[in-house]
């Protein structure tokens, strides 16, 4: 991907999405699921609906993909394994949805995608179209979509046309902020397959500009100005991470940086981008929450630190932390990509999912 740049034959998101393409399945249905494509609000979706008699009011999740804004589709083979599971095993409606991607849709496209296709599901008459219990919806997603469920969630939390509550939040080793890019977690993890450091930064950067003076800023860890610098203490890890996972690191903060970029790129400040800095308040009103964070991943740290700022706000949570497992490994479930690590985490979260949604 970096030679094609460098070569000007195309962009590095471009080749990367060439992964997803070879992933990609078509939704076929079987004896166990309805799989169609269809729009929602005019953002396509990928919906599964169990065969089996209802028996009464089904479940419902609305998922988001990851692939840091930049990749991935609800028909990759993974994600498709994944919500035909859920939609077969805990009797679910499955709405997977296929937002925009940077580039060239910049933040907060993805959101606002994401956010209309979920406010849409929750009219009680598209709920008892489809045979939806209202009061057992979730948002779920992982990386980039964790980040997207995140966001969703707190907002949904907060707007007066929404009479449908969600009764819970899924966030599969989540992206959760991108104020200190330097955390425990992207030290010890800075090159580790899958999702390195820099790759992140190059994500975070994407999400909101193609303007490589944000993706140095940013690779410096001195992209935040300080009049904004009253945020770092939802971030600050060496009171929102125990002790053993801060391990020998000495907390620093990051450097402070200019006020330029945050004005053109206002973004990375916004919790719709960056959940963890939402206040208090705010997280004191979203739904329950299951969070799942992997010891080899640079985005370990974001998970844990809103595990704990969620039950500071009260907010019931049950964070699994998968001392063994790398960012990515849920989606490791059919072959050629199939590792028992990302069965054993998929099954913990559907066990979690019959108990709770």
């Amino acid at each position: 991907s970096e030679a094609a740049e460098l070569l000007g034959l195309m962009h590095y998101m471009e080749s990367l999405r060439l992964i997803t393409v070879v992933e990609l399945v078509a939704p076929t249905s079987d004896e166990n699921v309805t799989v169609t494509e269809t729009e929602f609000q005019q953002v396509p979706v990928r919906l599964y609906l169990p065969r089996r008699a209802a028996g009464g009011l089904r479940r419902a999740m609305l998922y988001f993909h990851g692939g840091g804004w930049c990749l991935g589709d609800a028909g990759m083979h993974g994600y498709d394994y994944m919500a035909r599971r859920i939609s077969n095993e805990i009797n679910a409606v499955v709405v997977s949805v296929n937002y925009r991607l940077a580039p060239p849709h910049r933040f907060p496209a993805q959101f606002e995608d994401v956010y209309l296709v979920t406010k849409f599901f929750l009219q009680s008459e598209l709920l008892a179209q489809y045979g939806v219990d209202p009061a057992r919806v979730c948002v779920a997603g992982d990386s980039a979509g964790g980040n997207l469920a995140a966001a969703v969630a707190q907002q949904l939390s907060e707007d007066p046309e929404v009479k449908t509550k969600l009764k819970a939040q899924i966030l599969i080793y989540p992206a959760l902020q991108a104020l200190d890019l330097n955390l425990p977690s992207y030290r010890d993890n800075a090159d580790k397959p899958i999702l390195s450091r820099s790759l992140m930064v190059r994500f975070w950067s994407e999400y909101f500009t193609s303007d490589p003076a944000l993706r140095e800023a940013m690779d410096s860890n001195s992209h935040v100005p300080a009049e904004s610098s009253h945020l770092f203490q939802f971030v600050n890890w060496s009171r929102w991470l125990p002790a053993e996972m801060r391990k020998a690191h000495a907390y620093g903060g990051p450097a402070p940086g200019g006020a330029e970029l945050a004005r053109r790129f206002p973004g990375f400040l916004d919790p719709r981008a960056s959940p963890l800095v939402a206040s208090e308040a705010r997280l004191r009103h979203v739904p329950p929450a299951y969070i799942l964070t992997c010891e080899h991943d640079v985005l370990r740290d974001d998970g844990v630190m809103y595990a704990g700022r969620l039950r500071a706000a009260g907010v019931p949570v049950t964070h699994h932390h998968a001392e063994d497992a790398f960012h990515g490994a849920v989606t490791f479930l059919v072959w050629p990509f199939k590792l028992a690590v990302g069965h054993r985490l998929f099954d913990a979260c559907l066990d979690w999912l019959r108990e709770h949604l």
